[in-house]
């Protein structure tokens, strides 16, 4: 097996960078951009009668497969490609991100005083082997007052988040317990991305 000492991540996410950092792992950002020339795109729409475990692990299938087909066609030297995907779920619907600050207000409404699930799917392509996990996490909302969404929108952290909130920020101080992985809510599950580069030969910690 070939060992690999450098990994392309193929995710434009600040917390994703963080936490492969926090293990040691080296990387490099390969942005995917969308283009029709070349034919690298993926689709994050989710199909008609798609559940959400189904979806998540489709999505990020699809930006590890883009992120290597990237590499050859800008000639980049081949290293393997990680990506990631995280959706919220409640009661077996997919909560995407929010459009806007109302729509932010909407879904923290429903997720007020409930239990969500927050999946997150993360793949290692590297020639013709792909390689997938997925975490599973349930967190349980306080119960939130409209002031309290309201101050919470104020720190522009719903946007362009999946559920409308981080809990590495001020939403953590929401949650009054969680089942599964913390990492693996904040967008990318470290013990399952270990297991990951170890498959592929980088001497991940």
């Amino acid at each position: 097996m070939s060992k690999h000492q450098r990994i392309y991540l193929a995710s434009q996410s600040p917390r994703r960078r963080e936490l492969l950092k926090q293990i040691g792992v080296h990387y490099e950002v390969l942005l995917l951009r969308s283009d029709s020339r070349r034919k690298v795109c993926v689709d994050e729409t989710p199909l008609a009668g798609e559940d959400p475990v189904a979806y998540v692990q489709r999505v990020c299938r699809d930006k590890a497969r883009a992120g290597w087909e990237t590499l050859g066609l800008r000639n980049l030297p081949l290293h393997p490609v990680l990506a990631a995907d995280t959706t919220v779920t409640l009661d077996g619907k997919i909560i995407g991100k929010p459009d806007n600050n109302e729509h932010a207000a909407e879904i923290l409404r429903l997720l007020s005083g409930s239990k969500h699930q927050v999946l997150t799917a993360v793949a290692v392509a590297y020639k013709d082997r792909l390689e997938m996990r997925l975490s599973s996490t349930t967190i349980t909302f306080d119960t939130l007052s409209e002031e309290r969404i309201r101050r919470y929108l104020l720190t522009s952290e719903a946007h362009d988040k999946a559920g409308a909130y981080g809990i590495q920020g001020y939403a953590g101080a929401f949650v009054t317990h969680i089942d599964g992985s913390y990492t693996g809510v904040m967008g990318l599950p470290l013990y399952e991305t270990v297991e990951l580069l170890k498959l592929f030969g980088y001497p991940a910690p």
